[in-house]
C-alpha cells in the first residue's frame, strides 16, 4: 500500500508552491487508495513559531486536505508528534553511522567554508582530525569521491552537489536530511513527492539510508516536481510573504488558486472543477 506524507515546516506562513506540493501529494494518495501522514518538521525549534503551526492547520483546512495519520491540532501535535520529542531516536541513528566509521566532528565556521571552499561544498578539512581547538563541533558524514547516486532520470554527484554534509548541528539540534531519512523510514513512506530543488536531498537520504543498510528506502518512489515561482521567475520562500495562502485568502482568493497551479503541474482541463473533490475526479481519469 502506498503510504506518503506531507511535511510543512513552520519556520514561515505556507505559500502557494507549498500548497501546490501537498495538493499533488494528496491527488496521489487517494488516487492510490492510500494512506497520507501529516509530519511537521520542527525539529529546527529555534525558528519554531506559534503562529507558524496554527497557520498549517488553517491553511490545510482551507485547501480541503486531510489525512489519515498524524496530529488533528496544535495541542496534540506538541503533546505526541513534535520532532523534539525524537531527539534520542535521531542520536540513536547517528551513533549507528558513528559506529560503522562514516562520520567525523567539524569545528569549521562558515566563514572558512566560503574562504577556503570556492565551490560552495565542504572539502573536508576536519576528515584528518584537524578541526578547530575549543570549536563546537558539527558532525558531518563522509562523502567518498565518486559517490553518484541515480535519482529518478537524474544522477547526481554527491560529492561535488553536497560534500561532507552536516547531519548533527553545532547548536546540537539534528539537521535536515537525518531527520527527515528517520522519520521516512519509521513511518515506512514509499512516496515522497517534492519540488525539483530537492533532488540533491532525495540523493542525500539515499546514500546515508545505503550507509546504514536500510535497504527499503531504495525502493521508495520519489516524484519530483517543477517549482512553483513568483512573477519574477525566483523560487516562492517563506521570506517572501506576498504569495503566502494568507496573504492570498486576505486579497480575496480561494482555493482554486492553488487548485489551477496544480492543474498546469500535471496537464489537466480545469474545466468544471471547483473543489478539491473535482480536482481528484479528473485526476483519476489522468494515465
Amino acid at each position: 500500500m502506498i503510504r506518503a506524507r506531507i511535511a510543512p515546516t513552520p519556520s514561515g506562513f505556507l505559500h502557494l508552491g507549498n500548497a501546490v506540493n501537498f495538493v499533488l501529494t494528496w491527488l496521489m494518495v487517494r488516487k492510490a487508495g492510500g494512506t497520507l501522514r501529516l509530519r511537521i518538521d520542527d525539529a529546527d525549534c529555534l525558528r519554531t513559531k506559534p503562529e507558524y503551526l496554527d497557520d498549517i492547520f488553517r491553511q490545510l483546512d482551507w485547501l480541503g486536505i486531510t489525512w489519515d495519520e498524524g496530529p488533528t491540532g496544535v495541542d496534540e501535535f506538541r503533546r505526541r508528534f513534535s520532532q523534539q520529542l525524537r531527539r534520542e531516536r535521531y542520536r540513536e541513528f547517528l551513533g549507528e553511522l558513528a559506529r560503522l566509521g562514516h562520520l567525523y566532528p567539524c569545528g569549521c565556521s562558515r566563514s572558512k567554508i566560503k574562504k577556503l571552499a570556492l565551490s560552495g561544498v565542504y572539502p573536508g578539512f576536519c576528515r584528518k582530525g584537524a578541526a578547530a581547538s575549543g570549536a563546537r563541533w558539527a558532525i558531518r558524514v563522509l562523502v567518498p569521491e565518486g559517490s553518484v547516486l541515480r535519482v529518478g532520470g537524474e544522477m547526481v554527484v554527491l560529492c561535488k552537489a553536497m560534500g561532507d554534509f552536516v547531519l548533527w548541528r553545532k547548536d546540537d539540534l539534528p539537521a535536515y536530511q537525518l531527520v527527515s531519512l528517520v522519520d521516512d523510514l519509521d513511518d515506512r513512506i514509499n512516496l515522497i513527492v517534492r519540488g525539483q530543488d530537492l533532488v540533491t536531498s532525495t540523493a542525500a537520504q539515499l546514500f546515508l539510508a545505503g550507509l546504514q543498510g536500510a535497504n527499503s528506502f531504495a525502493e521508495t518512489v520519489f516524484f519530483h516536481h517543477p517549482l512553483v515561482r513568483g512573477e519574477d521567475g525566483r523560487k516562492l520562500s517563506k521570506s517572501d510573504g506576498a504569495l503566502s495562502l494568507t496573504a492570498l485568502r486576505e486579497r480575496g482568493a480561494s482555493p482554486m488558486v492553488v487548485y489551477r497551479a496544480v492543474v498546469r503541474q500535471v496537464g489537466i482541463e480545469p474545466d468544471g472543477i471547483v473543489t478539491l473533490e473535482d480536482l481528484l475526479l479528473k485526476f483519476r481519469e489522468t494515465s
